[in-house]
């Protein structure tokens, strides 16, 4: 009778495992999958313009152009701070009085898209700004992208205070004859910032990239070339950091 019993006992165990394994087999592609699908959604683009031009300028439509092809976007979101919009040519506030309208303009992004990574993409002060922004609270950014960071104040103070204390995964794109942020201040930055951070230059461009054709000539390149190879860059660094989360 004892051994009727333990026999049962084992069956049973046996069966149970089975069924374990079964569930495992099944449940392990499903995990797979969607671990598959969040790396591959469409990240959110919000994209800030410089101080001296707004999202309609050439420059911001070229680059918005780039970005959502580079990046497979789902929506490359810009759009004009408050001194510059509807036509006005007043000067920019400071960088920290723009805070909140930038923040409220990725709000209303991210509630029409919520299951999308964040990316903050700014040209010149609009990263500046983007960076700021980033290390707030209740912003949940998966990085942020400078497009030409100007590092250097108008009274050549280096503004380094937002970068050393951002947390978030940060690329610069930064030409190499740009005077706002010359490489080897911008390189003691780095080594001090705690963030995950990396570089891409453009070499002869200046503070928009801008290169003489001279050494276009030299180098055998074109302007459209030097600034799809800088998006492609962009779009292998969001790939690491979306294929690491």
């Amino acid at each position: 009778m004892g051994k009727t019993r333990a026999s049962k006992r084992r069956r049973r165990n046996e069966e149970e495992d089975e069924q374990k394994q079964e569930a495992e087999k099944n449940t392990k592609p499903l995990a797979a999958a969607a671990a598959a699908a969040e790396i591959n959604k469409s990240p959110l683009v919000v994209f800030a313009h410089g101080a001296g031009a707004p999202s309609t300028s050439d420059w911001m439509l070229r680059w918005k152009e780039l970005l959502a092809k580079a990046l497979s976007a789902v929506e490359v979101v810009t759009f004009d701070y408050p001194y510059i919009s509807g036509g006005k040519k007043r000067a920019p506030p400071k960088a920290e009085k723009l805070i909140d309208f930038h923040s409220d303009i990725i709000r209303k992004a991210v509630a029409k898209y919520p299951d999308h990574p964040l990316i903050l993409i700014g040209k010149s002060m609009g990263s500046r700004v983007s960076c700021m922004v980033a290390g707030g609270e209740h912003i949940l950014a998966s990085a942020v992208i400078c497009l030409g960071y100007p590092l250097k104040g108008m009274k050549g103070a280096i503004r380094d205070d937002t970068l050393l204390q951002l947390k978030v995964p940060i690329m610069f794109v930064q030409g190499s004859k740009d005077v706002l942020c010359p490489l080897d201040k911008l390189e003691a930055v780095r080594k001090k910032m705690t963030s995950v951070n990396e570089l891409y230059v453009i070499e002869g461009g200046d503070h928009s990239f801008k290169i003489a054709k001279k050494h276009l000539q030299i180098e055998g390149s074109s302007q459209e070339k030097a600034e799809e190879c800088a998006a492609n860059a962009i779009s292998k660094f969001i790939s690491r950091l979306m294929e690491g989360r």
